[in-house]
């Protein structure tokens, strides 16, 4: 009588005694056969023990794989969603980009021998009379001239925005034969005195000759 007892209260905590009280009667009565044939084998009680304990470290096992993989899954989906981000800001700077770069192809390219504004300083290399040599400088920055009052054609070659390139270049035609070569200075195209403009163009360097040699 113990032993029925003992293994119906066994059976009880394998099938939890919530569950045990919803049964029906035939299905109480099932148990409690099942119960009797187990006291009359208990190598069949225990195997079956150890297989729900198995089963139940199993299902423990498989429950903590199935934690890991959704905090795995929850943390790439963070990732994914970052990654996400960071494409849809590329895609706004490419954007950007593009824009810009539409902006400088429709911009008109600078000319960068464009000395019709500010200082420069050309080497006028004489005055000629009866000799018309504008077709030479017609379109070149380095080679033009100007007609003077008395119908002299004055002729410059070179043009600088440093005036010791000017005269290191001065000294090169000198050198070259060119004795009357001499510095001569024009702003926004339009020819002033050396001295209205050699302040502040020169570095601050006092010229080891006279500006207007």
């Amino acid at each position: 009588m113990k032993t029925r007892v003992l293994f119906l209260c066994l059976a009880l905590i394998f099938s939890g005694t919530q569950v045990f009280a919803q049964l029906s009667k035939k299905e109480k009565k099932e148990w409690k056969k099942k119960a009797k044939e187990y006291a009359k084998n208990p190598d069949n009680f225990k195997t079956f023990v150890e297989a729900k304990q198995t089963a139940d470290s199993q299902v423990n096992t498989l429950s903590t794989q199935v934690n890991q993989l959704k905090s795995s899954v929850s943390d790439k989906d963070a990732k994914i969603a970052e990654l996400e981000d960071q494409i849809s800001r590329m895609r706004s700077e490419l954007s950007s980009s593009k824009a810009e770069l539409a902006k400088l192809k429709e911009a008109p390219p600078k000319n960068s021998m464009d000395f019709s504004k500010g200082v420069v300083f050309k080497v006028q290399i004489g005055a000629f009379k009866n000799k018309d040599l504008s077709k030479y400088f017609e379109n070149n920055p380095n080679f033009g001239g100007e007609v003077a009052e008395g119908g002299e054609q004055k002729l410059t070659i070179g043009i600088f925005r440093d005036y010791w390139e000017a005269d290191t270049f001065k000294k090169y035609m000198r050198e070259m034969g060119v004795t009357d070569a001499w510095i001569v200075p024009y702003r926004d195209g339009e020819r002033v005195e050396i001295k209205d403009v050699l302040e502040g163009v020169v570095d601050g360097k006092a010229p080891s000759k006279k500006a207007s040699e």
